[in-house]
């Protein structure tokens, strides 16, 4: 997919500049001269037992690892496009950067506007919008081949944590969780709201289910909240986290989804109908991912699947990036980066700092 390019002033040679005003913000040097705002994507390794050979390549990267520079301070968000194409990052510097997400990783357009960092960031399902989350309370539309603002969803009084969007339905409608202790249900055709969950505490994450009828929320209150999007109202609670949940992802499948949490674990849970949480019945909670860590900055850590639900990866205060198999919770592999981290998947790995 062709994008115009218009990234004059950010360039994968890393860049210095002022900050504007926003949320408190990790400092982006160290005393040994190291920048953060950087992204790093990594090319999983060849299975070397399978093919005897250790130098084919699995992913179309101009190199095993890469390193993408421009923003002008720490990088929250990352997301890529349902094709995988096109890398989108967002900042505390108030942009989002535009990225081919093969070869040399060219940094190919600038999505400006806000007034503060961007804190969550995703393609709607037809790739032909990006929906954006702000410290400013307000969420962005962009359109993706152009990278030009064509709305605003205002509505909320409080800073905007995090969106997801409907990834099998109707590629309009969105979801936003706001310090505003609520989640609003947004459509790109329409302007203003078309929905609101009012929960008794900060909204920290939310997904969308596959199929838009459900809504999952989680906040300060540490459990996931089910919402009905029919009947706008709650659906159910799931209890087990002891913290603040960071984020929310759904498996491709649409049939679990994981969470990262405060407490210094991932779970994820079974969101298939009919499954019994009474006593004595088979819990919701499935599995524990154990390795990773926050720290007293409580950033919102992300968390996300890999492309075949077989693998999970967290953010963490560690420095580093841990990989678990999803089948077994058995952490498989680690990379190490000089700031705290929060990673993703698609066809290639990556991660920022």
């Amino acid at each position: 997919m062709a994008r115009r390019s218009s990234a004059s002033n950010s360039t994968n040679k890393g860049n210095e500049g002022t900050d504007p005003p926003s949320k408190r913000h990790r400092p982006d040097s160290r005393d040994d001269g190291v920048d953060g705002g950087e992204i790093t994507l990594f090319m999983p390794p060849p299975d070397t037992h399978a093919t005897g050979h250790s130098d084919i390549r699995t992913s179309s990267l101009a190199s095993s690892t890469m390193k993408l520079s421009g923003h002008k301070g720490s990088v929250y968000c990352l997301a890529y496009d349902p094709q995988g194409d096109v890398l989108c990052s967002g900042s505390f510097d108030s942009t989002c950067l535009l990225w081919n997400a093969g070869g040399n990783c060219e940094n190919i357009n600038v999505l400006s506007g806000h007034k503060n960092a961007i804190l969550d960031v995703k393609f709607t399902c037809d790739s032909t919008k990006i929906i954006t989350a702000s410290a400013d309370y307000i969420l962005g539309v962009y359109d993706a081949m152009t990278g030009t603002r064509i709305k605003r969803f205002m509505g909320h009084k409080g800073i905007v944590n995090a969106v997801d969007v409907c990834h099998e339905g109707s590629a309009s409608l969105v979801v936003s969780a706001s310090d505003d202790c609520t989640a609003k249900l947004w459509d790109t055709r329409v302007r203003g709201e078309v929905g609101c969950f009012e929960d008794e505490y900060q909204v920290t994450a939310v997904a969308y289910a596959n199929d838009g009828n459900l809504v999952y929320t989680g906040g300060l209150d540490n459990c996931i909240t089910a919402w009905d999007v029919r009947q706008m109202q709650k659906s159910m609670k799931m209890k087990g986290h002891t913290d603040t949940i960071t984020c929310l992802a759904l498996n491709p499948k649409g049939t679990h989804v994981l969470s990262n949490s405060m407490d210094g674990t991932l779970r994820t849970w079974d969101i298939r109908p009919f499954v019994d949480d009474a006593s004595g019945g088979k819990k919701r909670h499935d599995k524990t991912f154990l390795g990773g860590t926050h720290n007293a900055e409580k950033g919102l850590l992300k968390c996300s699947w890999s492309a075949d639900g077989t693998m999970v990866t967290g953010g963490s205060a560690d420095r580093v990036v841990h990989i678990w198999d999803e089948p077994s919770a058995e952490e498989v592999c680690l990379f190490c980066h000089l700031f705290s981290v929060s990673p993703g998947f698609c066809n290639s790995y990556y991660s920022y700092s």
